[in-house]
């Protein structure tokens, strides 16, 4: 151990709480434990679950193409089994320990009969008491219902219209691709063409699901919401588009299906997948079957083999498919709670082979979608994924600029990544909404309206600013220092004035949910130079504290983003991501000394796991809020971690 240790470096008296020693071992084992997860090019890459959708989307895919791995299906029906809530609704939720959804359950009902369950087994009758009592399938979302529509068990007047002939309207018009966000994007494009041809799935076995519908799908007249007035405009535009399908001349709707083809194959993107998320690659696969597409045609293999690299085969015998993987973020976050856990060899050459592995994967030759917003500027960010480079994600841009920054100014090399960081600085910032705020992928992605049509009943069908990206931005403008960004950056603090909620907290779009986004928007501000006594920066830390939990920790239910006056709560129950934030967040602007962060360092301590990891079962992101969350099974390693070392750091700066 290195004489600038936490054992050695921190003084006994300032940490009395909990001892240096055993602060000291903490920070030590968690090390030793996410060291021993880096793969060796210098990459981290941690489990990303969602709820049981996309691993019976991935059954039904393999009964819609007749491509049947019956070992996979066994062991992917295990796993839907497994989550299953037997013990109170019977059905499947969006997240930990949610409440029935009616979308969820259906569709994992359907893949485990076809899977071969047998309906009178007791977890699938207590799955289909369920669904009757809520309604039915024909309340299912829009999403399902198309996947219902391709099975034949609902007609096709029970989904929106959604022509392929979208593909041909100009920029101008009220609707046109480049207006919805990327993933709506690259979902919707293959999907057009799955819809216009009206898909029919092989379904081999010609499994139904009519138990599952109140009213037979034939005779059922209420498959649509109808809400606002806007909605219900959109829905008579819905019937006469309907209505005039069939006079669509031939010539117009080849033309429109080539163009849609040509788009998505021209974003394929390898065996990463298009847009290196689910969705659009089993859109994509079944698009191309139907177009002819031979099995054994290369693009075809190609986004099969995309689609299977999603799936995690489990010790229990069990699996899953991932929406997709996170190697860019998890690497960055891994990184930086290890920068000061220890000051050995063996931390800072993992620390350095991860940022080389990460300058290794900035995209700086491919300009993607979001060129149509921003033409004059270079590339300069980072994918998500292993590889998306027509889709560079703000949020992982700002944290890897950062992160190479600060690692040059710690190994005294300033200027190494100065032109990384100086063209991703320069990317984000040509993409800059006029409000101040910057989203996750476009810049003023804001065409609300489009919420309003009947295919966007999940209400993500935009990708606007919001207050978590735009905290990390500022965040990573504020360690650049470069005196250019300033007037940017004090455009993006009147965004998060003005976005703050009444009692002082920030909502948090990518992460579970005010505390996510009240730690992100702190701690941007304060490596931005706000000054941390202003008023509004102290409302926040006082809103913080106020949730703060019995046993020192702190918690949020993804039930939150449905009723607001839910915000940092969790029914007193503590995690290990949401302590961690929320301490996260007061030692970004000082407050190290203060009872609140010491009773949170208590927790982390006590709640640490043997094998030096924390671990919580709930979804602690959501992929789009209110209809769909994720678990990023890393966030209860390396977040706790930072903590610690952040905590650590700034008691040695303190008693220097």
């Amino acid at each position: 151990m290195s004489s600038s240790s936490p054992a050695s470096a921190v003084n006994d008296n300032l940490i009395q709480e909990a001892g240096a020693d055993r602060l000291h071992r903490a920070i030590e084992r968690a090390r030793v434990a996410l060291l021993a997860q880096q793969h060796a090019d210098g990459h981290w890459c941690f489990e990303l679950e969602s709820d049981c959708t996309i691993t019976a989307e991935y059954i039904l895919m393999m009964h819609y193409m007749d491509e049947i791995d019956r070992v996979l299906q066994e062991k992917m029906a295990r796993y839907l089994r497994a989550i299953q809530a037997t013990g109170t609704h019977g059905g499947w939720s969006q997240y930990h320990g949610g409440a029935i959804d009616l979308s969820c359950t259906v569709k994992a009902y359907y893949a485990l009969k076809a899977a071969g369950d047998d309906p009178a087994m007791e977890h699938m009758r207590r799955a289909r008491d369920a669904v009757l009592a809520h309604g039915g399938a024909a309340k299912c979302n829009v999403f399902t219902r198309i996947l219902l529509a391709q099975f034949e068990q609902v007609p096709w007047r029970a989904v929106p219209y959604v022509p392929v002939e979208i593909m041909l309207l100009p920029r101008w018009a009220p609707f046109h691709i480049e207006k919805i966000s990327y993933w709506a994007r690259t979902t919707l494009v293959p999907l057009t063409i799955l819809c216009s041809l009206k898909a029919k799935a092989n379904n081999p076995n010609q499994v139904d699901i009519r138990e599952l519908f109140v009213t037979p799908p034939e005779q059922e007249r209420h498959y649509f919401i109808r809400g606002g007035v806007l909605n219900r405009g959109f829905l008579v535009l819905d019937k006469v588009g309907r209505a005039l399908d069939r006079w669509i001349p031939r010539r117009l709707r080849k033309h429109a299906i080539h163009k849609a083809e040509a788009w998505f194959l021209s974003r394929m993107n390898g065996e990463d997948g298009i847009g290196a998320i689910f969705p659009p690659m089993i859109n994509c696969y079944e698009a191309m079957a139907l177009l002819g597409y031979p099995k054994d045609h290369p693009a075809r293999q190609t986004c099969l083999r995309s689609i299977q690299k999603l799936i995690v085969h489990r010790t229990d015998g069990s699996a899953y498919c991932q929406p997709c993987v996170s190697p860019v973020w998890d690497t960055g976050w891994c990184a930086l709670a290890l920068m000061h856990s220890n000051e050995d060899a063996s931390t800072q050459a993992a620390i350095a082979r991860a940022c080389d592995w990460l300058t290794a994967k900035q995209i700086l030759e491919h300009k993607g979608d979001w060129v149509a917003r921003a033409p004059d500027v270079a590339p300069g960010g980072w994918a998500f994924q292993y590889a998306n480079p027509a889709y560079p994600d703000i949020d992982d841009t700002a944290l890897i600029a950062a992160l190479l920054h600060v690692q040059d100014r710690r190994r005294a090399e300033s200027g190494r990544h100065r032109v990384n960081t100086d063209r991703a600085a320069d990317w984000m910032l040509a993409l800059q909404s006029k409000n101040g705020g910057f989203a996750a992928f476009d810049a003023d992605n804001t065409h609300d309206y489009l919420n309003a049509i009947p295919f966007a009943d999940h209400g993500a069908l935009l990708d606007p600013p919001t207050e978590d990206v735009s905290g990390r931005v500022i965040a990573c403008l504020g360690v650049l220092a470069r005196e250019q960004d300033r007037g940017s950056i004090l455009h993006c603090i009147n965004y998060l004035r003005a976005s703050q909620q009444d009692d002082g907290a920030w909502w948090g779009r990518w992460g579970s949910n005010y505390i996510y986004g009240t730690w992100s928007v702190l701690t941007g501000l304060a490596l931005a130079g706000e000054d941390p006594q202003q008023p509004y920066i102290r409302k926040a830390i006082d809103w913080l504290r106020a949730r703060q939990h019995a046993d020192g920790g702190w918690g949020e239910t993804n039930d939150s983003y449905i009723d607001p006056a839910l915000r940092g709560t969790n029914q007193n129950v503590s995690t290990p991501h949401s302590t961690a934030w929320a301490m996260l967040a007061q030692l970004a602007l000082g407050e190290v000394r203060s009872d609140s962060v010491q009773r949170g360092l208590a927790f982390l301590l006590a709640s640490q796991q043997a094998n030096g990891v924390w671990s919580h079962p709930s979804h602690n992101a959501p992929g789009f809020p209110r209809v769909y969350y994720l678990r990023y099974h890393g966030y209860a390693t390396y977040f706790p971690l930072l903590a610690l070392t952040c905590y650590w750091r700034q008691l040695r700066r303190v008693n220097s």
